[in-house]
């Protein structure tokens, strides 16, 4: 499996250089699988009094809900980013959140500064609210994910992280 993380601040366009990326990859053929990290602090998938939500009150560890269009598998408790990828299968993982992970990555932000803070020695890219304003920033392409998601995707399959 191939990895690539799109990191930056919230509203610089990391979720919309995310979704194009991934519908650029299935358009090539690629199987993808997605993760976004969350730092809200009263997040939870499940709400109280759900059935589900009941299992794991009861103590359950794992619960795994089958609906008539998808199943979702309920962990009670944070997971490292290494053991969430090995439940993927897919052909590439795209990973919207700096989640700790060394691994290939596009840095979205609204200004140099921004740019900056984030990027790090696996940055292969600059997209999103910037990529509008130049072609590159400190020596990296900056590439709209809007406009040449093909380019960007191409740099991707030639740069991304194997696990």
């Amino acid at each position: 499996m191939r990895i690539i993380i799109v990191k930056g601040y919230k509203k610089t366009g990391k979720t919309t250089t995310v979704t194009r990326i991934i519908g650029e990859l299935v358009r090539r053929g690629y199987s993808v699988g997605s993760a976004k990290e969350i730092h809200f602090e009263g997040f939870a998938m499940d709400r109280e009094g759900t059935d589900s939500w009941c299992h794991a009150d009861a103590g359950a560890s794992t619960v795994i809900v089958s609906g008539l269009h998808e199943t979702d598998v309920l962990y009670q408790r944070p997971m490292e980013i290494r053991d969430m990828l090995d439940l993927y299968t897919e052909d590439f993982a795209v990973i919207e959140g700096d989640i700790g992970l060394a691994a290939a990555n596009i840095v979205t932000g609204k200004t140099e500064e921004d740019l900056q803070k984030r990027r790090d020695e696996n940055t292969i890219a600059f997209s999103g609210v910037i990529a509008g304003e130049r072609d590159a920033f400190d020596g990296l392409p900056a590439i709209s994910a809007l406009t040449d998601v093909e380019r960007l995707v191409d740099l991707i399959e030639e740069r991304s992280t194997e696990l």
